[in-house]
């Protein structure tokens, strides 16, 4: 538990892609939103978010892009099924749903959250500034991420 001590209703959100190619490093490829709790702020990620990770994700990695992706409602949208169907470097696989430990982004989530347990943080936007700084580290961290990609048993390369 990472306590904050500003008051209101204040929120992190996270979304994040762990990418394999063959012969090369895994990426950590991640958005976070902040939500302080203001009139007409927008509490998390949108469909938008989210296209706009996987467009991020193409630029960064260069070529087409197999997804396996949990049943998040917002990943299973009209607008992104719209999305996914125009792009034709991107191939999606649903996990099944409950199957947390097919994904390996659930592991980054939890090696983060181990990470952040017992700290205190007065603001939002240090929490989000911890947060990114755990994050970057883990991206740092290619045996981390081969690892959690492991873990999953999914035949990914």
């Amino acid at each position: 538990m990472v306590r904050v001590t500003a008051r209101g209703t204040h929120r992190v959100s996270l979304a994040a892609l762990v990418a394999v190619k063959p012969g090369r490093r895994p990426r950590l490829i991640y958005r976070a939103h902040a939500y302080h709790g203001r009139k007409d702020e927008k509490k998390g990620f949108d469909e938008g978010d989210y296209i706009r990770l996987l467009d991020a994700a193409h630029q960064q990695l260069g070529g087409p892009i197999v997804l396996v992706w949990d049943n998040l409602n917002t990943h299973r949208s009209a607008r992104m099924r719209r999305y996914l169907a125009a792009r034709d470097w991107l191939t999606v696989f649903y996990l099944p749903p409950y199957a947390p430990e097919l994904n390996p982004v659930e592991g980054v989530w939890a090696h983060l959250k181990r990470s952040l347990a017992n700290l205190v943080k007065h603001t939002i936007d240090q929490l989000i500034t911890l947060i990114k700084t755990r994050l970057k580290r883990i991206q740092h961290r290619p045996a981390l991420l081969n690892g959690l990609l492991a873990h999953t048993h999914l035949p990914l390369w």
